[in-house]
């Protein structure tokens, strides 16, 4: 996984309030102590040295005269930058589990869940498209499909599906290949959870804290039981709230794969998706899948 990024540099002038900068107002014609900012800067702004917004709002090269590709285009860009700092924090949360620092870990989903939500809601712009709307600029994406974004995958890693299948459509991309190769045999979030149970003293068994990462996690009955003990004891225990904060995780990430289902339904029926995804009969395929199982059939037994 992404080795964690080290702390930004504060930009220059960032610690002082808008007004009382240095030179505030210099070569602007405004008066001297006004509480004009300082529009004056030697090269490019504090601001874009730090954002990179003009990389950013340059990065769209629509492929079609169609006016509505451009809001496409853009939606899905800014999908990307979510799944990026989702997986950066499941990756804290993993570690911080690791070296048993639960505080961490449910700060860390906590920020993924407020994250997920505004990914989620990254889907308004396509969601009501119809299919002649779709269709004027669907030629511009040839063989390109959601179903390839790297980082997508990566995000499905950390959630404990696995396929070694998918690596396949990265293969020309040795980087990116192999960054998902060393994800599929990392453990989930998942496994960190349950290991992290182990280590709390809870009835995980060897067959699933020591199983093959590399392999899709399946659902064990034993699990199932410590998430129903945990679910009867103490309602505020520090177990419960990481099981509830992994709910919410998975919450959204069934609301994702249902509104992404929706959006596709309702701009292409049921025809083939692109890169020759079988669409909404995969799309509702993965629907049906439950994050994190054990969580919810633990919920018939409290």
């Amino acid at each position: 996984m992404p080795s964690q990024p080290s702390e930004p540099s504060q930009p220059s002038g960032a610690s002082q309030p808008t007004g009382a900068q240095p030179g505030a107002g210099a070569g602007t014609g405004a008066d001297s102590g006004s509480e004009n900012p300082n529009l004056d800067f030697a090269g490019t702004t504090p601001y874009e040295d730090y954002v990179k917004a003009d990389v950013l709002t340059h990065l769209q090269h629509p492929l079609s005269d169609d006016p509505g590709e451009m809001s496409f285009l853009v939606t899905t860009q800014v999908m990307e930058l979510w799944f990026t700092v989702i997986v950066h924090e499941w990756t804290v949360a993993s570690r911080a589990l690791r070296a048993d620092d639960p505080r961490t870990a449910l700060e860390a989903l906590k920020r993924s869940v407020y994250e997920m939500l505004s990914l989620n809601a990254s889907w308004e712009p396509l969601a009501h498209l119809t299919p002649a709307q779709f269709n004027a600029y669907r030629g511009a994406l040839g063989e390109g499909s959601g179903f390839q974004s790297a980082m997508y995958r990566r995000m499905e890693f950390m959630l404990g599906d696995k396929s070694a299948s998918m690596l396949v459509p990265h293969r020309g991309a040795p980087r990116v290949h192999d960054e998902l190769e060393k994800a599929l045999h990392e453990p989930s979030l998942y496994d960190e959870v349950l290991r992290y149970l182990a280590r709390r003293g809870e009835d995980i068994p060897e067959e699933v804290t020591g199983r093959d990462v590399s392999q899709r996690y399946e659902p064990h009955p034993r699990v199932e039981q410590v998430w129903a003990r945990i679910y009867s004891g103490d309602p505020g225990s520090e177990l419960l709230r990481l099981g509830e904060a992994l709910t919410e995780v998975a919450e959204q990430v069934w609301r994702w794969r249902n509104d992404h289902l929706v959006a596709t339904r309702r701009a292409m029926g049921s025809k083939q998706g692109t890169g020759g995804s079988a669409g909404v009969a995969w799309l509702e395929k993965r629907a049906r899948k439950n994050v994190f199982p054990e969580l919810w059939t633990a919920r018939s037994y409290v």
